[in-house]
């Protein structure tokens, strides 16, 4: 019983500290939200990266930045509507 309330505890702590693990509430959208972010996160992150996308889309390096961080503010677009 106590290995199963450790694994829980420890779930617990790693959903608090990495928003993208998720939990059984979250909706796809949300889970969308948090994959397209991560990754325009990532991409801003890591400057060879962002340079080969920028060769391949023919603009500059901080066009391409830009780029995506306009589409960090709704990359999947809005919330679809919820039933209550």
């Amino acid at each position: 019983m106590a290995d199963k309330l450790r694994t829980q505890q420890q779930l617990e702590a790693l959903q608090n500290k990495y928003i993208g693990t998720g939990h059984a509430d979250t909706t796809k959208h949300e889970w969308t939200t948090n994959i397209a972010r991560d990754s325009y996160a990532s991409y801003q992150g890591h400057p060879p990266l962002l340079h080969y996308m920028s060769i391949g889309m023919g603009q500059g390096m901080e066009r391409t930045r830009m780029k995506c961080m306009e589409g960090m503010v709704l990359p999947c677009g809005p919330a679809p509507a919820t039933e209550e």
